[in-house]
């Protein structure tokens, strides 16, 4: 059995981009349908920082309270240990935001507000479970190029086709409708790949956030555990027993307090992500829009690809929610939104390179800071610079 759906918009991905967008157009009265391949949103090791513009946009929605109701950490500046000296790389204590802190917060949280709040318009439908990997489109030329018109996939009641004047791909960096649109990523892997794994938490137990001098670890607490975050040069973790014995033996190096901790952990407990530094030429089809990871995966450095993600999807909501109420927006409209996005995607995607270097470097007990570190550490108003492109973005968006 096929089920049929006709709405205005369908968004691929219920992430942090595809949902912020749908609630964003649903508050204009129009339809939307978000199809998610999975069942929820309980899933470990995704990007959990919350930045300080990001929730001054929960507060045009009326959401601040409500966000901050739910399990949370905050904080004020962004602390590095580094051989045991601290040092501060982001002060967000100066912002023009309502909350001039960045905010910890589990995804799966997150993504429920959002979630919730679009279900309270009578226009939305969340499909869960519902993979999405192909597109319909208008009769074209013989190469099948016409506009696209809507996506198909398969859910727990069977096949799924939906029908839409727009459908928007926020699917993440190995999105399949995204290759199946004739658009192809343009990049390199980065320097660096990640290690994702839990630590138990012992109580009244802590860790610096960010510790660094012989590579570098991130610790987030989660109250009954850590979640790790080690960076190691890409390519070097296959999974084998010696590449945990190097792990362990770098964590050690990087935090002795950690080692017997980190003793505990196989290789099977490790999730490995594969950093990736890219982006489209063209976010756009005629008749579908990349945001997000679809569009440019970022590095997770700096904790910022939640935050571009959101201003994608701010930002196209705002220029395309006019177009949508009269007809199918056209690759003008859709041209609009790259123009206004990419600017702040390519300047991040800089600095992240720059910053590779530095994350994975082995440095000898007792060397001496990068150039990047001895400058915060030496010039102190600096850091409120990092702060607010950390915490702010290169180009804010607004919802009006």
């Amino acid at each position: 059995m096929t089920t049929h759906i006709d709405t205005d918009c369908v968004i691929v991905g219920g992430g942090p981009a595809g949902l912020m967008m749908a609630l964003l157009l649903l508050r204009q009265g129009l339809e939307v349908t978000v199809a998610e391949k999975h069942a929820d949103f309980l899933r470990d090791f995704r990007g959990d920082t919350i930045h300080p513009s990001t929730q001054d946009l929960l507060a045009d929605l009326g959401l601040l309270d409500e966000f901050l109701a739910r399990p949370h950490d905050d904080m004020p500046r962004v602390r590095l240990s580094w051989q045991g000296a601290e040092l501060t790389l982001a002060d967000f204590t100066r912002l023009p935001t309502r909350r001039k802190v960045m905010t910890f917060m589990p995804q799966w949280d997150f993504l429920d507000l959002l979630a919730d709040t679009a279900a309270q318009h009578p226009g939305f439908r969340l499909l869960r479970s519902t993979r999405i990997d192909g597109l319909t489109r208008e009769r074209g030329d013989e190469a099948g190029r016409g506009r696209i018109t809507g996506v198909t996939g398969s859910g727990p009641d069977g096949d799924v086709t939906i029908r839409a004047r727009l459908v928007i791909d926020a699917s993440g960096r190995d999105s399949e409708i995204r290759a199946a649109a004739g658009l192809t990523p343009v990049g390199s892997a980065a320097a660096m790949d990640v290690l994702w794994f839990r630590l138990t938490r012992c109580a009244d137990e802590s860790y610096p956030f960010i510790q660094a001098g012989d590579g570098m670890i991130i610790t987030i607490d989660r109250g009954g555990f850590f979640q790790i975050a080690h960076v190691i040069p890409a390519g070097t973790w296959t999974g084998s027993d010696d590449d945990l014995v190097l792990m362990r033996e770098r964590i050690a190096r990087i935090s002795p307090r950690m080692a017997d901790a980190v003793a505990a952990v196989t290789a099977d407990d490790v999730h490995l992500l594969r950093v990736r530094l890219e982006r489209l030429r063209r976010w756009y089809a005629d008749g579908m829009l990349c945001i997000g990871d679809s569009a440019h995966a970022m590095s997770p450095a700096g904790g910022v690809g939640i935050n571009l993600a959101i201003q994608d999807a701010v930002a196209a909501a705002r220029i395309l929610e006019p177009v949508l109420r009269g007809r199918p927006p056209r690759a003008k409209d859709l041209r609009r939104v790259q123009r206004r996005r990419t600017w702040p995607v390519r300047i991040t995607q800089f600095v992240q390179r720059r910053l590779q270097g530095p994350l994975i470097a082995s440095r000898a007990p007792g060397a001496s800071l990068p150039f990047p570190l001895r400058m915060l550490r030496d010039h102190p108003r600096l850091t409120y610079v990092t702060g607010r492109f950390v915490g702010l973005g290169a180009r804010p968006e607004s919802i009006g």
